[in-house]
């Protein structure tokens, strides 16, 4: 991840800072969150039922894409030199707009929207998070994900 100086952050506001690589996201991927989180439904574990669906194949929980935002995000996202830590604070929005079917490839598109104090020494940065899926105009999603920077 960039590091600038506090005073610069701002400078960011406003600006596209990138997209992270390609990630395929497969079945096992799929599986292995719906034993994470107990989400058991049809429609991401079961391809021969997913298959009858109008999306023709099994897709990602959509908590299952929301939860890449830190992991593709991490190179992206600058961050205040001196930085101690970076939590995640929650998000102010999510929009899902359609779904990520087995096997699609997808990649995080970050824009910095907001630099604000919380308190001397910590710094709330927002982004917008958008999850592009590879060959589709759509998104999966818009989110607006918050990280406290400790510096």
């Amino acid at each position: 991840m960039p590091y600038v100086p506090v005073a610069e952050l701002k400078d960011y506001v406003g600006k596209e800072l990138g997209r992270s690589e390609w990630l395929t996201i497969d079945q096992e991927r799929i599986n292995l969150f719906a034993e994470a989180t107990g989400d058991y439904q049809f429609i991401h574990v079961d391809p021969v039922k997913a298959a009858q669906t109008p999306f023709g194949s099994t897709i990602a929980h959509g908590f299952l894409s929301l939860s890449l935002i830190p992991k593709l995000m991490e190179d992206i996202l600058v961050m205040p030199e001196g930085l101690k830590m970076v939590v995640n604070y929650g998000l102010d929005s999510v929009r899902f707009i359609q779904p990520v079917k087995v096997n699609s490839k997808v990649r995080l598109k970050v824009d910095l929207t907001d630099v604000t104090e919380k308190k001397p020494g910590q710094w709330l940065l927002k982004a917008t998070a958008t999850l592009e899926i590879e060959g589709s105009d759509k998104p999966a999603y818009i989110a607006e994900p918050l990280s406290l920077c400790f510096v």
